[in-house]
């Protein structure tokens, strides 16, 4: 047993006390950059945390890239993760519904309290899947493990009631012309429905071909978006 270094030992680290957002660049230039600060002033709000800062990094004009910013009780952050783009299948990802919850107060927040999320990330990797769905404590389907849902059924376009609000579904939306409406989400609701897509920085917007839990599956028709925005493509 070895004692705890100084720098594990603050709230981010120990508590998952810190707030962050995932920016996705085009030749050096963050994308949806006003609708991600945004988003992340509010977690900080509700997290007790100062403002974020925003001083742009020298960003290298890459093809494709993602800058991450986070915000903990010191200062802002900046890092540079890997943008791995996704291979799409022409008939869309395999979806996983996992046992895994999202909290009920910081579901709609992106915070250090990420656990859950890799979790259900790591279960549905281990069944092969592409993604995890996370439910509520009322068993509703609230959040994917790394992106944002929403589906499409004869009644209008819908988004999951608790789970984080997506910047790059939003920005799809606003693009087609269209709202959706955040629902509360069984099982039930999700099968009905006549398209599913994931909505993600690192990703872009990715259809849904399958949805699949212990005892059951799903197939869904893959509705491919016609989008040139790039901050709304799969990375090539």
């Amino acid at each position: 047993m070895k004692p705890l270094p100084a720098d594990l030992g603050g709230a981010a680290t120990l508590h998952g006390l810190s707030a962050f957002t995932t920016v996705r660049t085009r030749l050096g230039r963050p994308l949806l950059l006003a609708e991600h600060l945004a988003r992340l002033t509010a977690t900080c709000t509700f997290l007790g945390l100062p403002a974020p800062e925003y001083a742009p990094p020298p960003l290298e004009p890459l093809p494709w890239g993602l800058l991450r910013l986070t915000v903990t009780t010191q200062e802002t952050f900046w890092s540079r993760p890997t943008l791995s783009p996704p291979s799409v299948p022409a008939l869309g990802v395999s979806v996983r519904l996992t046992d895994l919850q999202v909290h009920p107060q910081l579901g709609r927040h992106k915070t250090g309290n990420y656990l859950p999320y890799l979790l259900a990330r790591r279960e549905a990797e281990a069944h092969g899947a592409f993604e995890g769905l996370l439910t509520g404590g009322t068993g509703n389907i609230t959040d994917a493990s790394r992106s944002g849902l929403l589906f499409r059924s004869d009644d209008g376009w819908f988004v999951p009631e608790g789970g984080l609000p997506s910047v790059t579904r939003a920005a799809w939306l606003a693009e087609l012309g269209q709202s959706a409406t955040t629902v509360p989400v069984p099982v039930g609701v999700l099968r009905q429905a006549r398209h599913i897509w994931l909505c993600g920085s690192g990703m872009g917007i990715v259809p849904v071909g399958r949805i699949a839990c212990d005892g059951w599956e799903q197939i869904y028709a893959a509705d491919w978006p016609q989008t040139r925005h790039p901050a709304l493509v799969i990375p090539d």
